[in-house]
């Protein structure tokens, strides 16, 4: 059988390849779930215990497994990590607050208190480290980067919803406070004084601590989206202003990759460096951020974290296409056949042939 004609340019198109992370699945699966049947009556001061519990055992495993002795290691690029924490926790929430003026034309206002949320978490860890490597980026600062950005963000986080958004879902009350301390700066120390005896326990039993992540974080957005149900708050949502959310994101998506892109560049850092703020610097934590909107949201919850589900995946799309693409570029990809790569500098991303670490874990 002859194969069909086709163009010549169209025989050589690649189309790449853009990952759909399984866990947004699971995550819209347990959207659906509190849909249909959400936690009522009795049930739901259950499935509340159950997610307050969830959030505090989530921050107990990140302060257990943060190596702080890796953290104080890569101190010494404190330009870049300054640099990183400008862009999370300067530049988009600035962005955020720029987007009130879509108010009420393009979004609602719960809508935006969302968006403003999404740029108020901490940037990510794993799917920086992952889409750095690929693109043969400062892999070692990656890890440095997203370990500080989630620290800073356990504490400046909560702040600046505070300060930006405290009169919107239950208000920022001395209640919240509590919630906050009790709940995730706690259980984050007791991790991290803890470190020492469970450390290699939680390195042994990495991939069923795993599933534990994420089943917690399953219920705590279980439980957000039952009392959003409950309360009717998604009838206040069209899908007409649901489009109007993911164009909202992609603009702030493409601003942040473009500010982090040309501001690394003006500001003098190397290519490898570049490419780690890019990754670290554009992207927002789901791991992070959903047990924090389920303390500081309450009820409002459901509509705290749509945008920030949404923007995930959005990133991840974006960054899979932006890190093959700056792989390609590399200098050591058009070098001349039969050329022997350069060894790697200390703290720079592994050189093709080298185990790069796989893209998993990409909700944090």
């Amino acid at each position: 059988m002859r194969r069909p004609f086709l163009p010549g340019f169209l025989a050589r198109v690649r189309v790449p390849r853009v990952p759909f992370d399984p866990y947004i699945a699971a995550l819209l699966g347990t959207v659906l779930l509190a849909a249909l049947l959400p936690a009522r009556g009795a049930a739901a001061p259950v499935a509340n215990g159950a997610s307050t519990g969830a959030v505090a055992l989530l921050f107990f495993l990140y302060g257990a497994r943060l190596s702080t002795r890796e953290a104080m290691d890569g101190v010494r690029h404190w330009r870049l990590h300054l640099t990183v924490l400008a862009c999370t926790f300067v530049l988009f929430p600035l962005l955020g607050l720029a987007a009130r003026g879509l108010v009420p034309y393009v979004l609602t206002p719960q809508l935006h208190a969302g968006l403003l949320f999404l740029c108020l978490v901490p940037s990510t860890i794993q799917s920086s480290i992952a889409f750095t490597s690929i693109a043969r980026g400062n892999v070692a600062a990656a890890v440095c980067a997203g370990s500080f950005s989630s620290v800073v963000g356990i504490v400046l986080t909560p702040l600046l919803v505070a300060l930006l958004l405290g009169g919107h879902g239950g208000g920022f009350s001395a209640h919240s406070l509590v919630s906050i301390v009790t709940q995730l700066l706690v259980p984050f120390a007791a991790g991290q004084l803890l470190r020492r005896w469970v450390g290699g326990f939680l390195t042994r039993h990495k991939k069923v601590l795993g599933y534990v992540d994420r089943g917690s974080i399953l219920l705590v957005v279980y439980a957000a989206f039952s009392q959003g149900v409950v309360r009717g708050i998604w009838h206040q949502v069209t899908p007409l202003r649901l489009l109007a959310l993911v164009g909202v994101e992609a603009v702030l998506l493409g601003l942040m990759l473009t500010l982090t892109t040309y501001g690394a560049r003006r500001l003098g850092f190397g290519r490898e460096d570049r490419i780690t703020i890019v990754f670290c610097g554009s992207k927002k934590s789901l791991a992070g951020g959903l047990p924090m909107a389920g303390v500081l949201f309450g009820a409002q919850a459901s509509l705290a974290v749509l945008p920030l589900m949404l923007f995930h995946q959005m990133q991840l799309m974006v960054c899979a296409v932006l890190a093959k693409r700056y792989a390609r570029r590399a200098p050591e990809a058009v070098e001349a056949p039969g050329a022997v790569p350069a060894p790697a500098a200390a703290g720079t991303a592994p050189r093709q042939g080298q185990v790069r670490p796989a893209l998993e874990d990409t909700a944090r």
